[in-house]
């Protein structure tokens, strides 16, 4: 590939070789006027993907477009907010991917054994092994990139040019998401403050979009009844089912615990995996760029999940609507009371559970669900 292909694809390992090979060191490149186009389209890139889409900019030379990527993710890695790393990884994948949908297949297959993934080029598309048809769609939720939704033959996959194309664009998100964040020296964050403050500013103002919940502070005592047995089963060892896993995590996620906490609730599962278990939560939470809310009371009927029900549930459809309602009745009896606010009514909590308000790490308004 020459420049100006690197530089429609520069998280490939040959576009990386390319700038390495420049005559300009990173310390010119950071502050000398002769690249300052490359750094304008370094930060617009990044604020672009804060705001969910990398657009096309007309550079007019090759060589601006393929630096601003490096430069980019010294932005970002300045940064080093799980939100921007994750919106970041994702948006560029997606650019990619409107490029690789026109590409010559040729060039795709090039862009594929960069990553591992040898596709040869049939009549209708690509033919790939499953082992890397398995790699590249574990993080779809969608029914039909299932392994069992498709034809084997031989130990081969047959899919379009549109599918492999969407394959590559995970495993574009997944190189990117993992090498961030970069160890940048301080000095470079230093050179480029200004750039990082209104990048600052703009991920600021799309978190608080995102923070439309308002569910205010964690309050355990206020769960539905459904959760706290989820909860309870979790923390006391039993392995749930894949539903009620999806149910608890959901939920937990929506009113603001971080992936983190969430994963640590998990810890004392028999079948507990902690690397699985992560990459499974922070999707739940959004990594791929859809966050998912839990399911409503029927659906958790449905599944078996729906447990001890009381007066309140009677009234609503949503484990969400039952916190929001639960929280509001307990602060007006608060307010009535003259009690402080914040204080959980420990009868809230059913006396044969074994969640504690205190085995749950509260936290304040962070609905990092909500930004991943």
């Amino acid at each position: 590939m020459d420049e100006a292909r690197l530089s429609e694809y520069p998280f490939l390992t040959k576009a990386a070789e390319y700038v390495a090979g420049m005559d300009s060191t990173i310390d010119e490149i950071l502050v000398s006027r002769g690249y300052g186009m490359a750094r304008s389209r370094a930060k617009s890139r990044v604020i672009q993907a804060i705001k969910g889409e990398i657009k096309t900019e007309d550079m007019g030379l090759a060589t601006p477009e393929l630096l601003s990527y490096p430069i980019a993710r010294i932005l970002v890695s300045c940064i080093d907010d799980a939100f921007l790393i994750r919106r970041y990884a994702l948006a560029e994948a997606k650019f990619a991917n409107s490029r690789m949908g026109k590409e010559d297949d040729n060039i795709l297959t090039e862009i594929g054994r960069d990553f591992n993934i040898n596709a040869s080029i049939i009549d209708k598309g690509f033919r790939i092994h499953f082992t890397d048809y398995i790699r590249g769609a574990a993080g779809m939720r969608a029914l039909k990139w299932k392994l069992v939704n498709r034809r084997l033959e031989s130990g081969y996959v047959n899919i379009t040019k549109e599918q492999y194309a969407r394959l590559l664009q995970e495993a574009v998100r997944v190189r990117i998401s993992k090498a961030l964040p970069l160890d940048v020296p301080d000095m470079f964050c230093q050179a480029m403050a200004d750039d990082i403050k209104e990048i600052k500013t703009c991920l600021e103002e799309i978190k608080k979009e995102f923070d439309e919940e308002g569910f205010g502070q964690v309050e355990p005592g206020d769960f539905p009844p459904c959760i706290v047995h989820l909860l309870s089963s979790a923390q006391g060892g039993v392995n749930l089912a894949h539903s009620a896993r999806f149910a608890l995590t959901s939920f937990l996620l929506n009113i603001g615990l971080s992936v983190d906490q969430v994963v640590q609730m998990f810890n004392v599962s028999p079948d507990f995996n902690e690397e699985m278990t992560h990459y499974q939560v922070d999707h739940i939470a959004g990594s791929t760029g859809t966050s998912y809310k839990p399911p409503s009371c029927t659906t958790m009927i449905t599944y078996g999940n729906c447990y001890n029900k009381d007066e309140i549930c009677r009234n609503i459809g949503h484990p969400l609507s039952y916190y929001r309602k639960k929280k509001k009745i307990q602060h007006e009896k608060l307010v009535g009371s003259n009690k402080p606010e914040g204080t959980i009514p420990k009868s809230t909590m059913p006396e044969n559970s074994s969640v504690k308000s205190e085995d749950i790490e509260i936290v304040g308004k962070v609905p990092e669900k909500r930004l991943n």
